[in-house]
């Protein structure tokens, strides 16, 4: 562990210097090529097995066997971009035009690159064996991370890491939580298909617009009327595509939506209630619908043991890079990573990040997003100390 955190420390401006790089060529979800080859080419020479173009894009898994039997622990970072615009004053801003690297995938991989490193050359010294996997495609349902877990890269794993870094506190503050942490998410399209006409003679057309109108305010009491208030649902209208002529009736609109939720059974009766609005839709107004809906991510379920493991391991690790440890309440955007947690148990945690200096941080997916690359040796360290205490438990 001493060795470890001391490469750690030796290695930050390495971290920072990759960081860098992989901000200023951002690639957009299965277009990772370019990106999937530095990582690749990062561990030409080393003494471990590496597998590319895994699952359904650019996936790489790098296997470190350890000097000793033991379990098996996979530690995973995501390593695609976003269509965003940098608005970021930053030197190393993104040299692609529309993409950059908004969410922090850019610093996951740069963290997971050094301590990978640093554990292949202590892997004599380790007990067990430690998949690292490099994740494509994480921000573009069906995503990466389902395509791995079919592929059986998960098969013989005991335990899932990952983290996330987000600007809800400072660099050396670790948030952890048990149970559900992420939402899942669904997306949804519907397309209405009337009789269109002219504006003088509504008798004689059957109008999408009214249509979909009722449509977008009768959907809300989905959550409203038919979920338990207990539970949490979030139905968002994001598109109505109705543009027309002021004296002409539509015959056709198209609606886009997206779907939250934190377990199987609030999505299915989400689900369930929208078939039901459309299918009542279609009888009010005598229109045709056509309904795409298409689940994104599951939510993302932390392990309550493994959770409590992390917690413990951070609390007690004394290092003066963390500097707080706290439980957070649960988020509301959605993850891939809740694919692992499905197939095997898992825990995902959070890196404070916010810049320094700045009350009011700009969020991931925001095109001024930037962190502070502090928190590049925190996620190195506290990865560390959970990897490498899990694998020395009897």
């Amino acid at each position: 562990m001493k060795k470890l955190i001391a490469m750690l420390e030796e290695r930050k401006s390495e971290m920072i210097e990759i960081r860098r790089h992989l901000h200023q060529h951002p690639e957009l979800s299965f277009q990772e090529k370019n990106t999937a080859r530095y990582i690749e080419n990062f561990y030409q020479g080393k003494d471990v097995g590496i597998e590319t173009n895994v699952g359904n894009g650019y996936g790489i898994v790098v296997t470190i066997k350890g000097g000793q039997a033991g379990k098996t622990v996979a530690l995973r970072a995501d390593f695609d971009a976003l269509p965003i615009q940098e608005e970021a004053d930053v030197p190393f801003k993104s040299q692609n035009d529309g993409v950059m690297h908004a969410c922090g995938h850019d610093a996951h991989t740069a963290y997971l690159l050094v301590l990978a490193d640093c554990l292949i050359q202590l892997k004599d010294e380790l007990h067990g064996t430690i998949k690292i996997i490099h994740q494509h495609a994480e921000e573009a349902p069906p995503g990466g991370a389902k395509s791995i877990v079919e592929a059986g890269h998960l098969d013989d794993v005991d335990a899932v890491f990952g983290i996330h870094v987000l600007p809800i506190a400072p660099a050396g503050t670790i948030g952890y939580r048990s149970d559900y942490s992420f939402s899942g998410r669904s997306y949804f399209n519907l397309k209405i298909k009337a009789r269109g006409g002219h504006g003088s003679s509504p008798h004689k057309a059957n109008d999408a617009i009214v249509a979909g109108a009722n449509f977008v305010t009768t959907v809300q009491t989905i959550v409203s009327r038919r979920l338990d208030p207990m539970e949490t649902g979030v139905v968002t209208i994001g598109s109505f595509d109705g543009k027309g002529v002021f004296n002409v009736i539509k015959d056709s609109i198209e609606i886009e939506g997206d779907i939250r939720y934190y377990n199987s059974e609030t999505e299915q009766l989400i689900y369930k209630e929208l078939k039901r609005i459309v299918n009542g839709i279609e009888v009010t107004f005598d229109v045709e619908c056509e309904l795409n809906y298409e689940v994104g991510y599951p939510p993302l379920y932390n392990d309550p043991e493994l959770t409590h493991f992390v917690a413990e391991t951070l609390l007690h690790a004394s290092d003066p890079d963390i500097k707080e440890v706290i439980e957070v309440t649960k988020m509301t955007p959605s993850e891939d990573f809740a694919y692992y947690a499905e197939k095997v148990p898992s825990s995902f945690f959070f890196i404070g990040c916010t810049p320094k200096g700045s009350d009011e941080p700009f969020f991931n997916h925001h095109p001024k997003f930037d962190i502070d690359e502090d928190a590049l040796l925190v996620a190195a360290k506290s990865v560390g100390y959970v990897v490498t205490n899990y694998l020395a438990k009897k």
